[in-house]
């Protein structure tokens, strides 16, 4: 059977940053035959995230990501409906996920990989099981409940930079159902910071490229920071922990200020950075959700129903077409979307 694939044509290098040239589409072949415990699947949708940026180099500098080979089909998050199947407990027309999909139109999968999706539960979005009810959501919510040490009726304050984007954009909602009495987010264009207080309820936002962060943040959390939900790194991070408070928490999510750099994750923190950081025994954490995947089926669950109760505002940019994957990936990486980044595959 002849199939499109997305094969990695060039690497950006450790320092680079990633173009959609990248990434090459090209014509393959798969098998007309499916064996047992096999299904073959079509891809409809795949999730475009910023930690592939470190899948792209030789070295992912990760113990759990395996790096991207030259030429092979690249992969990630990514749902599918079965066309074909031996496999006992799938049959044709469940739709599945995974969080190694091939990036091509159609795939023979082993069975007890996928996980069968319930599209009730997200009211006929089967996407948002690739953001909000899926690893973006989880990672917010299980950050915030596992790192954050959010407790109601605490007066606490969470600031979340890159606040426009999948995770960002969860995390300050989901810290306010959790209990936080004030969220700001921190995001990089006028737009992005209008969504996050009209749409999403934050109590206020910061537009980094215009704006002093420093005293912005001291104007709009006078009692400090508690919780910092960090996706970025660098300078802003520095910036929000020198305004945290005593026995405060970072949950350590992403640092995509970083990832374009040959730096260590977590990457050090300036010396009079970290020496608050020490003095003010705030913690920062590594975090990895797939450490927690006991308490999977029920945050995706209380993911999914505060769905349905609209108390989770759900973004998502979609690109359509398996050969646009690439430009999406590069938009992503320069902030330009706001919310999920989604490549329809179908269409």
């Amino acid at each position: 059977m002849i199939i499109q694939r997305v094969v990695l044509n060039s690497r950006p290098g450790k320092n680079g940053v990633p173009v959609a040239e990248n990434f090459r589409l090209e014509q393959s072949t798969i098998a007309d035959t499916v064996e047992a415990g096999q299904v073959r699947v079509k891809t409809l949708y795949l999730s475009v995230d910023p930690y592939m940026r470190c899948r792209m180099n030789e070295d992912t500098g990760s113990d759990y990501l395996r790096p991207w080979q030259l030429s092979e089909v690249a992969d990630g998050g990514g749902i599918g409906v079965v066309e074909e199947s031996k496999h006992d407990n799938l049959a044709k027309g469940d739709f599945v996920t995974s969080f190694t999909w091939p990036w091509q139109t159609v795939a023979i999968l082993d069975g007890s990989l996928l996980q069968k999706l319930a599209p009730q539960l997200v009211n006929g979005r089967l996407s948002y099981f690739l953001g909000a009810a899926g690893i973006t959501g989880l990672t917010a919510l299980l950050g915030i409940r596992e790192k954050g040490h959010v407790a109601v009726g605490a007066n606490q304050t969470m600031v979340v930079s890159g606040a426009a984007g999948a995770c960002g954009s969860l995390a300050g909602q989901i810290g306010r159902l959790e209990g936080c009495s004030r969220v700001v987010g921190i995001a990089g264009t006028d737009e992005k910071c209008s969504i996050l207080v009209q749409e999403m309820g934050f109590d206020a936002a910061i537009n980094y490229k215009k704006e002093n962060v420093a005293k912005r943040l001291r104007e709009l959390c006078p009692g400090g920071v508690d919780v910092y939900f960090d996706n970025v790194g660098g300078d802003i991070s520095d910036t929000v922990i020198s305004q945290m408070n005593q026995n405060s928490h970072i949950i350590l999510c992403g640092q995509i200020s970083q990832y374009n750099k040959d730096v260590p994750y977590p990457p050090p923190l300036p010396p009079d950075i970290e020496k608050i950081q020490k003095e003010r025994n705030i913690t920062r954490e590594r975090f990895l959700v797939l450490n927690y995947m006991d308490k999977q089926e029920a945050s995706v669950l209380q993911l999914c129903q505060w769905i349905q109760e609209g108390k989770l505002k759900v973004r998502e940019t979609v690109v359509e077409g398996l050969a646009n994957i690439g430009a999406a990936f590069q938009s992503m990486m320069n902030g330009g979307n706001i919310g999920k980044q989604i490549v329809s595959v179908s269409k």
